[in-house]
């Protein structure tokens, strides 16, 4: 008789990526967390995030911010592409590396407080969750551009009402 698995042993996708590949699309093992691994990618983005920018004068925060959704797209797509391939399927769920690029996205220009923090964390989960029109037709794109590209359409859509949000002073 086998020994039980656990339900997180049973979900767990077996893959022949690279290593480097499986460690940058699941963020470090963030993706592998249960429930919601795309929800446990997009908080591990938006805490360190924060954790970053109260480091950093204000003036540096838009640049290195978009230097980091750049540089997270860019190793993220071959990435995810490669972790896409090695356990055979096409957008799996242990991979979060688009989650965190999005989450970036959305926080671009964000204050560094708790109200707006928490406001860009739901506002991008909501767009990425429900993926509206034309957010779910970037999926069709191959492989880890379709992963992270769709992801960064609800970064952005999460972006333009966080700035309305702001703008009108909604966040207090």
């Amino acid at each position: 008789m086998s020994p039980s698995k656990s339900p997180t042993e049973m979900t767990v996708a077996k893959s022949t990526a690279p290593t480097w590949a499986t460690l940058v699309a699941t963020f470090f093992g963030i993706g592998r967390l249960h429930p919601g691994p795309g929800t446990w990618g997009s908080l591990a983005a938006a805490l360190l995030w924060w954790l970053l920018a109260v480091q950093l004068p204000a003036t540096a925060r838009g640049p290195v911010i978009l230097f980091l959704v750049v540089v997270t797209t860019a190793i993220g797509i071959p990435a995810a592409t490669l972790e896409a391939r090695g356990c055979g399927k096409k957008d799996p769920q242990h991979v979060v590396i688009d989650e965190v690029a999005g989450q970036l996205v959305t926080l671009i220009a964000c204050p560094i407080l708790w109200k707006p923090l928490l406001a860009g964390f739901i506002l991008f989960r909501a767009f990425d969750i429900v993926k509206p029109p034309p957010i779910r037709s970037l999926e069709k794109l191959p492989e880890g551009t379709g992963i992270v590209v769709d992801d960064l359409g609800a970064g952005i859509c999460g972006l333009i009402v966080m700035q309305l949000l702001l703008h009108f002073h909604l966040l207090g």
